[in-house]
């Protein structure tokens, strides 16, 4: 990556094994409940290729208009890590790198994101890291919903 990028890094911790995490970030059906899904828009496409060179697309329409979301995949080391490369499609400039590393916490887990991106897009750190804050706990929402479901 060029010199000229900024990270930033968003921490999540659950209740649930790397693997159960890990999983569920690539299954398009539980996806489409966390993935780039905002309060008030709906995902209504995410189309997910999970092998090294595969693709995502994920589509949310939004009240202001349809959000897309797309990458491949560089990097996949079931269950602690993935690397994908990222962009929406109106900010095309692919100099986004996302690697997520799920590590085990006590009987449970700990995801962390880290999102490179082009430092020409410093004005949107903040609102990019508030958004897969956004999304990791939604994740988290999720996945207590299907634990509650298969105990309960």
């Amino acid at each position: 990556m060029p010199a000229s990028t900024i990270k930033l890094h968003v921490s999540h911790t659950y209740r649930v094994p790397p693997a159960v995490v890990y999983d569920a970030w690539l299954n398009p059906e539980i996806a489409r409940r966390f993935l780039f899904a905002t309060d008030d828009g709906h995902v209504i496409r995410a189309d997910i290729d999970p092998h090294v060179g595969g693709r995502f697309f994920v589509v949310d329409r939004r009240p202001t208009g349809d959000a897309f979301h797309q990458g491949v995949f560089l990097e996949l080391k079931r269950p602690q890590r993935m690397v994908f490369s990222f962009s929406v499609e109106e900010h095309d400039h692919n100099c986004d790198r996302v690697e997520i590393d799920i590590e085990p916490l006590g009987g449970g887990s700990r995801l962390t994101l880290t999102h490179e991106m082009c430092a020409e897009w410093a004005e949107h750190e903040e609102k990019t890291r508030q958004g897969w804050a956004h999304v990791v706990e939604g994740l988290g929402r999720e996945l207590e919903q299907q634990q509650f479901k298969a105990t309960g």
